[in-house]
């Protein structure tokens, strides 16, 4: 099967659901898009996180969308695990200290409400849980999931709401009104200022839904092994993000296969070089999205090349 029969393959199904509106995902998202607890050390986010989705529908050529959606989607997802690092990196101080600041205590609160621990407040139990949940998600996965579940940013979630990953919120108003939802239902499609925010909201849904916790222990057996993270591994966890489960987490697999998506993890892990908190800072308030992208001699690099 040649290069562009798989992208065909791949691309036509998404199609499809995008003019027929969401799949079944069980994940609400927060209202507020400032999730983050408060931390000193974090930078603020450079501007270019608020650009809008590109309009991917103008690329005639399947492999120049595929490109063009995995050169928008990479830096935010860099963007939204750096910050992820940095708080990490904070956690783990803390642990090591012998007694908590009011400061310390009250943040090792707001994480717990956000992810969802329900831990005495500097209790082992708490640490060792959020350690489990606060934490990055390769980008071979984000990747896959935000192609299939977006059209490669074609479907009118995507393109209305910024959402690329069909995630649900609950109020009136919060987002946009499923063509195809069921009598009763009341359920909406969340909508973001941008792009970005949807990526690391669906990261947060990731580390907290109980639906998900089959990831979290894959991601934190990969931790424990000293292993580099891996998006095909972690999709075993995806049970419960479609009502077609195995089904769904073969396919999503499939894209990162058929893509060359694994090549978005390694070089993330270059990227992060030494994992210091000055390159963590550096990464989580780079000017330029394009300082972000994969390199190799001859300019930006795509897994599609070399």
């Amino acid at each position: 099967m040649t290069a562009t029969s798989r992208a065909l393959l791949l691309t036509i199904p998404l199609v499809l659901f995008a003019i027929g509106g969401v799949s079944y995902a069980p994940s609400t998202v927060q209202t507020s898009e400032e999730a983050d607890a408060p931390l000193a050390s974090l930078p603020p986010l450079p501007k270019w996180a608020s650009a809008p989705l590109p309009d991917f529908s103008s690329y005639d050529d399947v492999t120049e969308r595929k490109k063009a959606f995995f050169s928008f989607l990479y830096p935010r997802i860099v963007l939204a695990n750096s910050r992820i690092l940095i708080e990490r990196e904070y956690l783990e101080q803390l642990a090591t200290q012998e007694s908590l600041s009011a400061a310390d205590t009250a943040w090792l609160k707001k994480q717990s409400e956000r992810l969802r621990v329900k831990a005495e407040t500097g209790s082992p139990a708490q640490f060792e849980a959020l350690r489990k949940r606060l934490d990055v998600v390769p980008p071979s996965l984000v990747l896959a999931q935000a192609a299939n579940e977006s059209a490669w940013g074609q479907s009118r979630f995507a393109t209305r709401g910024n959402n690329l990953f069909g995630q649900w919120c609950f109020s009136r108003g919060c987002g946009l009104v499923p063509k195809g939802r069921a009598e009763g239902a009341d359920h909406e499609v969340a909508t973001f200022s941008s792009p970005y925010y949807s990526v690391r909201s669906y990261i947060q849904n990731l580390n907290r839904h109980n639906a998900y916790r089959k990831v979290r222990e894959l991601r934190w057996k990969q931790r424990k092994a000293g292993d580099g993270l891996s998006g095909t591994r972690l999709a075993g966890g995806l049970h419960s993000y479609s009502e077609r489960g195995i089904d769904y987490i073969e396919e999503i697999r499939a894209m990162i296969r058929y893509n060359n998506l694994d090549f978005y993890d390694q070089q993330f892990r270059t990227l992060l070089g030494e994992r210091t908190h000055n390159r963590f800072t550096e990464l989580a308030s780079t000017d330029t999205e394009k300082r972000l992208l994969p390199k190799d001699e001859q300019g930006v690099a795509t897994p599609f090349e070399g």
